[in-house]
Formats: C-alpha cells, structure tokens, sequence
C-alpha cells in the first residue's frame, strides 16, 4: 500500500490527521479537512485531545470556521472562542446564519459581545442582537431572521414575479409567511401551493391558516414537541402582539432533540453534556466529585441499614449471599418504571392528571413480575441451602422491594420534578437509596422475625 506524507490512508480518520499533525504535514491536514462536512470537523476537534485542537483549528478554512463553531460542544467552542480576538470572532461568524452567530457569541461574556458586536455593520449588529435579546433556551433564541413575507392580498402571479426579482431564497424554506401592513402573522404560503395555483388566485384564498405562530418566549423543550408532532420543517415565530419576528428551521430543533437527549444520558451519571472528555483532569474531577459525594453519604445509609442487622448475618451467612439479588433486582425494576416517567415528563406525558393511574399501572406491574420472580427465586433458595424458611423470607423481602421500586420509580421523579430538580440527574441516585435501603431491610428484617 502507498502513503503520503508518510500517513497510511488506511489508518482511521483521527489516527491519520493525529500523525499527519505530529509529522508537520498540514497540507495532509488541509486535504483530509476539505473532504469533510463541517459538522464532521467538529467532531473531529472534539476527539482531538486537547493538546492537538489549536493545531487543528489553525488548519480549518476560514470560510467555514463559523460553522464548524456552530457544531461544536459548548465547552469546545468556548475553549476555541477564549483565544480569539473580538475582530477575529466577528471574522469567523460574518459567513454564519444569525441564529448560528448567536449560539455562538451566547458563550462569551457581555463585554466580549458588545466588543464583538461594535464591529458589526448596522444591519448585522440589530439582527444579532434582536435574536440574543431572547434567551438561548426559547424560540426566540433558536430563531433565524431570514424569514420572506407577502401579503395576503396580492396574487400567487405578483408572489412569482416577487420571487423572480428577490433571487435565491434562504436554506431550508419550504414557505412564505403572510402579515398584514403591521407585521402581524396571519398565516403561511406553502411554496409548493406557489408553484401548483392559478396564477390569479389570490394569496388569502390559498394560504394554510392552521399553522399557528410560535411566540418567541415559548421554551425550545416545546418548540422541538411542536415540530415533532406537527411534522414541520419550519415555523414561524411571533412576540406577544402576533408581529412576525422570524422562523426557526428543522436543523435547529434537531439540536434541541440531540441535546435533550444527551442530557437525560449523560444527567443519569450525574454528568452535563457539554462536558468535555478532554478537559483538564482536575476539572473533571471537581464536576464529578458532587455526585460521587452523594452517592458515598447513600452508600453510608444503606451500610447503616445493614449494620442494624449484624447479628443476623453472622447467624445466618446464606443472607449475605442472598443480599444483592433482593437489591440487584429492587433497583433495575426501579430503573426501567423510572425511565419510563422521566422520559413522560420530558415528552409532556405525565402530569398531576394522570399520575395516579400510571402510579397504579406500574404496582400492578410489579406485583405481577414480583410474584413470578419470587416464586422462583424462593423455590431456588430453599434448594439451594436446603432451607424452606430461608426461600420464603426471599420471596416475602424481593416482592416488597419490586412493589416498593415500582412507587419510587414513579413518585420520585414527579416529586423532583415540582421541586425544580432534574429528575433526570438526580432520579437515580434517590431510586438506588430507596430500593438499596427497603431491600435490605426487607430482606434482613423478616430474615430476623422469622429465622432467629
């Protein structure tokens, strides 16, 4: 097989700019870089380790820069943007959508904005700034202003000639929004209508009316249910008076979705996801510290549950045998009723209405599940140690813990959630405290009732 540079074009994509870059062939580098996407280019960056990304992103075409930003983690980008100048930042994001350029400069402090924003030309300066007046997280902040308007009193034939004269339109427009003199939403102008009408039809005979305007505070979380359910591939979006402010496209609320679920992953390790695997050690270790200090002082109540029951250990050792299948078994059903109300929550499911019948549905569940698996592990028991009483005991503790695991793992995150604590997070590590504690309990409890 041939080489270039010495760089074997068999070897993986990262392995091949990694050599390419410690052997001082950047225009290997430039090549490999021009073949990508540049969403593919921050990922690339983003696997780097950290040593290598200011050699990589020094490499990158300047006509893409602002993109690759664009795709880029939170913390990456931050990284990235902390080495730039104000000149430099309004360089690489000139070539950028608005809603892109605000994504980025959301990151950096206000004085670095305004230092950013100054060099902007007028235009460009009150785009930017009508769209990071909304927060990151609401259709205001995800919205482009590149939406193309008409009016609904004219014909589809003068919307053509319209069309003509303006030239090409924004990426990923599939309609025309139609306002009134004062700017006011009144509906949207499909362009396949556009292309199929009679010519002299009028726009306010043919324009879709259903499709309601998004107000611009309303969260992204919403925003990316709405797209979902309606099938959308853009939407207008309003402030409080129905004035169009602009519109927001089907790649943006695919960030959204991929961020949400990101966060319920990486939230269910105790972990953000903007977390960046390369940051310096003694960063990582602070942002996990928390959770693992949670989870010690939880390992400590459920050690001083245990303790409670020492001589009944020390009398009876098959029980410590036994122990973790009651609490192994506690926190995966626990698991599997909690992943189903936190993923209700997030989709908008589940709610003080239904609450109580999802509660009585998921015990209905366990109790079913419970009695089969603690026939079965009771049967196996006795068995096994020879002993009816030590099966039975099992079967009494592992029942009680399922049913227990089945309220917690629905109680729970609503309780977080009313709290205003991601039950995402933190759901986890309260459902193993409660099935971990009930479990040995439970189990050591009735064990000393009936054994000793």
């Amino acid at each position: 097989m041939t080489e270039t540079n010495g760089v074997d074009p068999h070897l993986d994509l990262l392995e091949r700019v990694e050599a390419a870059l410690s052997s001082g062939a950047e225009a290997k580098v430039r090549e490999e870089l021009a073949a990508l996407h540049p969403a593919e280019i921050a990922d690339l960056i983003e696997a780097m380790p950290t040593p290598g990304r200011a050699s990589l992103w020094r490499l990158v075409a300047p006509g893409i820069a602002g993109e690759v930003l664009s795709h880029a983690q939170d913390s990456v980008r931050a990284a990235i943007l902390g080495q730039m100048t104000p000149g430099e930042i309004a360089t690489v994001t000139a070539g950028v959508d608005t809603d892109d350029a605000a994504d980025i400069l959301q990151d950096l402090p206000e004085m670095v904005v305004a230092e950013v924003l100054l060099t902007l030309d007028d235009l460009r300066r009150k785009r930017l700034t009508a769209v990071l007046s909304w927060p990151e997280d609401t259709a205001g902040g995800l919205m482009n202003l590149d939406a193309t308007t008409v009016r609904e009193d004219v014909s589809i034939e003068v919307v053509l000639r319209f069309l003509r004269r303006r030239g090409p339109l924004a990426q990923r427009t599939d309609c025309l929004f139609v306002v009134d003199r004062g700017q006011h939403y009144l509906g949207c102008l499909p362009l396949t209508v556009v292309l199929s009408a009679d010519p002299a039809e009028q726009v306010a005979a043919v324009m879709d009316r259903d499709i309601a305007g998004i107000e611009a505070s309303r969260p992204a979380a919403e925003v990316a249910k709405l797209f979902e359910r309606r099938d959308l591939l853009s939407a207008p979006v309003v402030d409080a008076d129905k004035r169009l402010l602009g519109r927001i496209t089907i790649d943006d609320v695919v960030d959204v979705i991929r961020e949400q679920g990101e966060h319920s992953l990486m939230g269910m390790a105790g972990l953000d996801e903007d977390d960046d695997m390369f940051e310096p050690a003694l960063r990582s270790a602070k942002r996990r510290a928390v959770w693992l200090g949670v989870n010690l002082v939880t390992a400590f109540i459920t050690a001083w549950v245990i303790g409670r029951f020492q001589n009944t250990i020390q009398t009876i050792v098959a029980l410590a045998v036994l122990m973790p299948i009651v609490a192994s078994m506690g926190g995966i059903a626990g698991s599997q009723t909690l992943t189903i109300v936190v993923r209700g929550l997030a989709l908008g499911q589940v709610g003080a209405a239904n609450a109580r019948a999802l509660l009585a549905k998921e015990m209905a569940v366990a109790a079913i599940l419970g009695g089969a698996l603690a026939a079965t592990v009771g049967v196996v028991t006795a068995v096994w140690f020879d002993d009816r009483g030590l099966g039975l005991v099992i079967s009494m503790a592992l029942l009680a813990n399922l049913i227990t695991a089945a309220c917690a793992g629905t109680l729970v995150p609503l309780a977080l959630q009313r709290f205003a604590i991601d039950p995402a997070i933190a759901g986890g590590v309260v459902l193993t405290t409660v099935t971990d504690v009930v479990g040995f309990a439970a189990f050591l409890g009735t064990a000393t009732v009936l054994l000793i």
